[in-house]
């Protein structure tokens, strides 16, 4: 097992994992920007290094600052985490080439899986379905309207490096084609830095739905279930659950027999998720794959009682899942997650600030993982997540009890939170029912979904 693990992230990812190597008994190593200097994740760590100022780019973005501290603190692994470096295939590269065990996939593998035309393709060698669509990038605007043409629109134009809904647009005549391809190109090159682009069958009011991934280094592949992460704004999401309501255990099954099988063939490493599109017929599209640990990730641990984070730590060390993992996985009960941004609940503007008042929830079932505390202040430089809130119940009914009452006692005063539109979410009879899509919001219009 490692000696000392260093956390390139923040708030409470960085908390999380810093949790999960106490109860390994590994010594921790938070970085910090100056707008963190304060933060729980630089006082609770074991060792906590500046690597630069608030703009991520001069510091968690940073790979040389990064590798600088951990080789300074003479740490044998680095957890990424989400977002930032976490699918970075370079800074995984660099990790390998200075002999710090990066804590995640390989970078061959987070470099194919990164680019989702190469990811389509894997997947379709694995038998997993996919949707129709372009085999690789589109090399013109004519080749793009002759493959719209061939499978019919509405259609959806997708960067091959994208995420968080940038760099996509829906074109539902051959008129607008031109136009939105420029522009998702446009807004692609400068998110990503690059700008290439591909085509899938746009899916109509579909559910999104994803599963869980643990792979070790000798080859042994495992499917923890699925979440259903239909409730978004912006393509981004704000509630997740497991398992779905829509998913029964014969295409749970069916589908994680496949998953193995595929992320076997393309050399998957430790945790990831692979995310799917169900249409109004219940059939399951791939859509893409996360090589990272999601947010999402404690709905699962709740139904599983299996440590993911600490799971991707013992992997990383070299240990098969058979050590990792109980011999029988089975999902018992049912868990939903509520993302609380600082943000405004109607118009989603990020609300950053001072926290003046702050009350946590409790009780049996719930979870919070939160790096924010009373008094302190919301920095406007980063993602606008603040806590996760989860609760668990024997069945999802239980659950969505558990997460009212949660919601009800969560205290956050100074700034906006997105807890008024979660309440209005959890009391909503279309969601009390199960009957999700990734357009909820829009056509309950519970809020602004533009």
């Amino acid at each position: 097992m490692f000696r000392k693990v260093l956390i390139a992230n923040r708030g409470e990812i960085a908390l999380r994992v810093i949790c999960a190597c106490k109860d390994l008994g590994i010594q921790t190593v938070a970085v910090y920007s100056e707008a963190d200097r304060h933060s729980l994740h630089a006082r609770f760590a074991d060792e906590a290094i500046c690597i630069g100022p608030a703009k991520s780019t001069r510091s968690y973005l940073d790979i040389p600052s990064v590798i600088s501290a951990a080789e300074i603190t003479d740490s044998e692994a680095i957890h990424p985490g989400y977002g930032f470096l976490s699918e970075n295939s370079e800074f995984a590269e660099v990790c390998d080439a200075c002999n710090v065990k990066f804590i995640g996939p390989t970078a061959a593998v987070i470099r194919r899986m990164g680019m989702k035309h190469e990811a389509r393709r894997a997947m379709q060698e694995a038998g997993i379905p996919i949707l129709p669509g372009s085999e690789g990038t589109l090399k013109s605007t004519e080749e793009g309207l002759e493959i719209a043409h061939s499978i019919g629109f509405p259609i959806m134009i997708k960067a091959t490096a994208g995420g968080g809904g940038r760099g996509m647009r829906v074109v539902r005549d051959a008129s607008e084609f031109g136009p939105m391809l420029a522009q998702a190109q446009n807004e692609a090159a400068a998110a990503f830095g690059c700008g290439d682009m591909y085509i899938e069958k746009l899916v109509e009011r579909p559910r999104h739905i994803e599963f869980q991934v643990l792979a070790d280094e000798h080859g042994n592949v495992e499917i923890l279930g699925e979440r259903e992460c239909s409730i978004q704004r912006r393509h981004q999401k704000l509630i997740e659950e497991s398992p779905s309501p829509a998913v029964s255990p014969e295409l749970r099954r069916r589908i994680g027999d496949g998953l193995k099988v595929a992320m076997k063939a393309i050399g998957y490493t430790n945790a990831g998720t692979v995310e799917f599109l169900m249409d109004e017929d219940g059939s399951l599209s791939f859509m893409e794959v996360n090589a990272r640990v999601q947010v999402e990730h404690p709905v699962t641990e709740f139904v599983t009682g299996v440590d993911l984070v600490k799971s991707q730590i013992r992997i990383a060390a070299g240990q098969p899942l058979s050590e990792v993992l109980p011999a029988n996985i089975e999902m018992r009960g049912h868990a939903i997650e509520c993302r609380i941004n600082a943000e405004h609940p109607e118009t989603f503007a990020p609300s950053p600030g001072r926290i003046t008042g702050w009350n946590l929830p409790g009780g049996i079932g719930v979870r919070v993982d939160t790096a924010a505390h009373a008094d302190c202040i919301v920095p406007p430089y980063y993602d606008s997540l603040i806590a996760k809130l989860i609760t668990y119940g024997g069945d999802r009914t239980e659950a969505i009890a558990r997460m009212r009452r949660a919601l009800d006692l969560f205290i956050i005063e100074g700034i906006h939170s997105s807890i008024p539109l979660h309440q209005r979410i959890l009391a909503h009879p279309e969601f009390v029912a199960g009957n999700l899509d990734t357009s909820f919001l829009a056509r309950t219009k519970l809020a602004c979904s533009k």
